[in-house]
């Protein structure tokens, strides 16, 4: 992982981890109007509008530089294809952050996910010193516990029935890392 203050970006293997622009718009609501994307998301709408990508990317920058949450689009370093997203909130008080993703249905099974969360996590623990990285995903989205544990994070507990979506309970399954856990690369 090699991250680059004064860009703002963060790159691994594949991956270029770079702050969204209002261009990136049209494919990011192409990517998001997807009803298996929403099913295993906490936040995302669908359908999927223009406005909900402008929203949701208008206060990206200044949540970044205001150190409150680092959102990144997952783009292949090579052509700049946009992937996904990916992003780290900052809870200062305590010193530790959720990380949090999603990749287009079209990318999926390509390790995208776990190369993008791994090379957030070297992020959090080596760039802004956190003590803890944690994530959730409903239970019945196996593949994000899979790119949980790929990371190196542990299963700290199930929040059962915590979440209603569609009319239906789900439960929500917390992981999480250490900093004196994690195994940095490079």
């Amino acid at each position: 992982m090699i991250y680059s203050k004064a860009e703002k970006t963060i790159r691994t293997n594949r991956l270029l981890l770079r702050l969204f622009k209002e261009s990136d718009a049209p494919e990011v609501t192409r990517l998001c109007n997807n009803y298996n994307i929403y099913k295993n998301t906490l936040y995302l709408p669908y359908p999927y509008s223009m406005d909900d990508a402008l929203t949701w990317m208008k206060n990206h920058q200044d949540n970044f530089d205001a150190n409150k949450s680092y959102e990144f689009a997952v783009t292949d370093k090579v052509t700049g294809k946009l992937f996904g997203a990916i992003a780290l909130t900052n809870q200062q008080k305590f010193n530790h952050g959720e990380i949090a993703y999603w990749i287009g249905e079209e990318y999926w099974g390509n390790g995208y996910a776990t190369e993008a969360a791994r090379g957030m996590l070297e992020f959090a623990f080596r760039e802004k010193d956190y003590n803890k990285v944690f994530a959730r995903y409903f239970d019945s989205n196996q593949a994000s516990g899979k790119v949980l544990s790929k990371i190196g994070m542990e299963q700290e507990g199930v929040l059962r029935e915590h979440i209603q979506k569609e009319d239906q309970y789900i439960d929500l399954v917390y992981y999480g890392i250490l900093k004196k856990e994690f195994g940095f690369s490079g």
